[in-house]
């Protein structure tokens, strides 16, 4: 009676451990990715758009900029010589093309190691957190699946 109250109690106290720690530690872990996914394919996007400056010879551009809340402006663009690049923190570099291409080539190695590493951070926690049902199954004395 003791012993299936305590083995109980210790699987109650695995599985908060799993729902409250493991759990969300990899729905941020995800997350965290996924935005280090988002800047890649932004920063990708970028080095397309400048190759096809570069290709076409393109020296002034007509768009609709979105100001927000999809209200859209018209801009003009006098001179594509130069670009102003998100560096991050809130920092704006001017580029030429071709030091906004090395720059692009240096941030998406950062990033696809980022993304390696949560990669590697998620397929821990899901690795504990099947260890830890596992660990569950046992003390519940249930057949292996």
């Amino acid at each position: 009676m003791e012993e299936d109250y305590l083995r109980k109690e210790k699987v109650q106290r695995y599985e908060e451990f799993v729902d409250k720690r493991l759990k969300p530690d990899l729905v941020k872990a995800i997350n965290e990715r996924d935005k280090v996914f988002h800047q890649q394919k932004m920063f990708l996007d970028l080095k397309k758009n400048i190759e096809n400056l570069e290709k076409n010879g393109i020296s002034s551009l007509r768009s609709m900029v979105n100001l927000g809340s999809e209200v859209y402006m018209q801009a003009e663009v006098p001179d594509t010589r130069h670009i102003f690049v998100d560096i991050g923190l809130g920092f704006h570099v001017e580029f030429t093309w071709s030091e906004a291409l090395q720059f692009i080539s240096v941030k998406e190695a950062r990033l696809a190691r980022q993304i390696e590493e949560y990669t590697h951070l998620i397929a821990n926690i899901k690795a504990q957190i099947k260890l830890v049902c596992e660990g569950i199954r046992e003390l519940l004395q249930l057949p292996a699946e």
